[in-house]
Formats: structure tokens, sequence, C-alpha cells
């Protein structure tokens, strides 16, 4: 893999972005369609020269911090990055943000690398509160914060900067925010969570995902554990979800398949006996029991896979759970089956890695799956290495190799 260097670390590859200049994913003939709100970065800036912004006293008052900064993943042929850009007004006065432009930082008087006005720009903004709000998210009152979510995606031959600098645009002023790196985690590549054919990845990064999306306080942070979370789908070459009774479990596809350690770690949560949910129709959804904190994910498993890393595997079915806490577990490992217990209105698998063991207390990780063949037609496929799959997919990781995956 260019610009990057391969270490294995406890039956675990870990990748590490290690020159600034170039990028990380290979080159494919056709690069996958990009989701919402992920902005193709197509042509490079050297070319291009721009004006620092005024140098003013006092300084603007808008504050500009990113909680977490990106890492270079590679995902079909591109070379993303996601993350968030906060902005608060400290002025007495009412604020509105006119643009946001994203610079290299090391290049100041070179073009932006990708700016944002007028719609595209409110489509990025979420305001104060969970969900939508209310309101111009442009337009902050003295003391009110705003969330900005970006995701840039740079064509395989762009460099990707090793630096970013973000500049927010108001009515005649400006003011730029501190520098941010862009390969902050190293990157895990993983085994396979399941087996076979079929599988979705639902709700991976976008403006239309409750996990990208999906900033919440708890403990006093505001954090998003599910930032490069997956809900891993199962459907028929028709598009069907299930066969049969939409209110019985048993009829999904993705019900009662096998889940797997996608690496080498030690289990620190594993619970079982929570029920199934009815799925979801147009009846209407209720859960087994109150949704909670603790009982958001369901039957869970979480695995420590060292370096601050853990993988999370949610909504399982009850009485599959084979590991408790405290057990070591191995790359390839049978660890339970899907099911749909906890906040899940469907069966399916909830796959993340995080820096923390909790569900929602705890920020969400970029990562890489080894393999897997992902459709690019009616009856074509694809091999992706060390890639993460952004966007609408159909995968398949292969057949089942679990020896002791047995009914």
């Amino acid at each position: 893999m260019p610009a990057s260097s391969i270490r294995r670390h406890a039956g675990t590859i870990l990748v590490v972005v290690a020159c600034a200049g170039a990028p990380a994913a290979p080159a494919r003939a056709a690069a996958a369609p990009l989701p919402a709100g992920c902005d193709a970065v197509t042509t490079g800036n050297a070319a291009v020269t721009r004006e620092s912004a005024p140098i003013v006293f006092p300084p603007v008052q808008i504050a500009l911090r990113t909680p977490v900064e990106p890492t270079v993943l590679p995902s079909g042929g591109r070379n993303v990055l996601v993350y968030e850009v906060h902005l608060h007004n400290f002025m007495a006065a009412p604020a509105t943000i006119q643009g946001l432009d994203v610079l290299d930082a090391d290049h100041p008087g070179r073009a932006p690398l990708a700016g944002f006005r007028d719609a595209a720009l409110r489509a990025r903004l979420r305001g104060a509160t969970l969900g939508e709000g209310t309101g111009d998210p442009r337009r902050l009152a003295a003391g009110q914060g705003v969330v900005a979510y970006l995701c840039l995606a740079f064509d395989a031959a762009v460099p990707v900067p090793a630096r970013l600098r973000h500049r927010v645009l108001l009515d005649g002023s400006s003011a730029d925010g501190p520098a941010i790196g862009t390969r902050t985690t190293p990157l895990r590549v993983l085994g396979r969570p399941l087996v076979g054919a079929g599988w979705t990845p639902a709700n991976t990064p976008s403006l239309e995902s409750h996990h990208r999306m999906g900033l919440w306080v708890v403990d006093g942070a505001a954090r998003i554990s599910r930032r490069y979370a997956i809900d891993w789908k199962k459907y028929d070459v028709a598009g069907q979800a299930y066969a049969g009774d939409p209110r019985d479990v048993h009829a999904y596809y993705a019900y009662g398949e096998n889940v797997l350690a996608v690496a080498d770690g030690r289990v620190v949560a594993a619970r079982d006996g929570m029920p199934d949910n009815v799925p979801k129709t147009a009846a209407g959804f209720a859960p087994a029991v109150p949704v909670t904190l603790d009982t958001v994910g369901g039957n869970r498993v979480v695995i420590d896979l060292g370096n601050g890393q853990y993988a999370a595997y949610y909504h399982l079915q009850p009485g599959s759970v084979r590991v408790r806490a405290g057990d070591s577990v191995k790359r390839g490992q049978w660890l339970a089956r899907i099911g749909n217990s906890g906040d899940a209105r469907w069966p399916h698998l909830h796959f993340q890695v995080t820096d923390g063991p909790d569900a929602m207390a705890s920020e969400g990780l970029p990562y890489l799956f080894e393999h897997y063949r992902i459709r690019t037609g009616a009856a074509g496929w694809e091999d992706r290495r060390d890639d993460y799959p952004l966007g609408d997919a159909i995968v398949d990781f292969g057949p089942d190799a679990c020896a002791d995956c047995t009914p």
C-alpha cells in the first residue's frame, strides 16, 4: 500500500500512514459513488494562490475545534477523511457563518481544498440539539455553538496534506482554526466479522446516517461513538431482507448468522439474555425492554484489541453469546449469532471500533477489513484489500471456514 507501512501486532495488521505527500489507497478503474455529504477532491491546489486571512485585533471570537483528528481511510480507490469541526461563538453579538473553507495548513497561500457555502454549508451544520433542530444553523447567537460534519474524499492521485486548517467566513471578517493532523489513528486491518455473501454495510458515514450524525453527550462529554460504525444487514437478490412474516425475527436472512472475532484480543464485556424485539413494521415498533444507556446495544461482545482500541458487536441473539468477560479470543473465533436485541428494529449486526468499551461514552475510530469482495454490476465483483466499505454496496466475505461454528 503506497504511503503507509504495515506492521503486525497481536495477530492484527496495523496500517500506519507515514508519507504525507502520497495517497494511501491503490488506484482503481472507477471509484465508487460517494455518500451524501462526502465531497470529492479530484485535483491538487498547488498552482493557485490565495491571500491569507487578515490579522485583526481583537481576533474574531469564533473558536474552531476538532475533538478527534481524522486519519486517511482507504475506501474504494479514494483516501477519505471523516471528521467534525465544532464552532463556538464567544462574542457578545450574534454571528452568521457565510462559509467554511478547508485549507492545506502547510501551504496557507494556496486555494482551499474544499469550500462550503449556502445550501451545502447548511447541510453540513447541526445545532446544539440532537436531530435536525430548528432555524438556520449558520446563525449563532452569543455563546452558541454548531458542529460541521465533513467528509473529504481524495482521488488516489491527489496527495492528502499532512495537516489541515479551517477558515470560517463571517460578514466582513474571517477566523482561522488551529492545524489538525490527517494521520492520527493507527488503522487496524481486521478480519471478517461475518461469512458469506449478500451483506450490505448500512449507515456508514454520511449526512443521512444516524451513526455519523449521532453526537451524544455522555458523562459530560460530546462524542460520536458510531462515527465509523456499520449495520451489517442481509438481503436476497431481489433486495428483500426477509421471507415470510415480517414480525418474525426468524424470517430475516441476517438472523442467526454467525459472528466472528475480527482479531486476537481479550473480551472486556459480554452480555446475553436480553430478548429479541419484534421487528418494526407499518404497525409500529416497541422494544422488548426499555432502551437505556445500559440496554441500547442489547446482547453484546466487546473485545480489547490493544493500543486503546475496542471492537464491539451489538444486537446479538439471546442465548448465542459464547464468551465471557476476561476470555481471550482468536481471530476468526465464533462469538455469537446475529439477533434483534437492544435498540434494533430489524435483525442486523452493529459493528464498531472505538477508543473505549462503552457503546456511547467513547469515540468512534476508523478501521479496515483485510479482504472482501464487492459487487460492481449485475455479475461483476471486485476484490478489496485493506479497505473500508463506504456507501451503498453488496459485500461477500467468503465461505464459512469457522471450524467450531456448528448449530
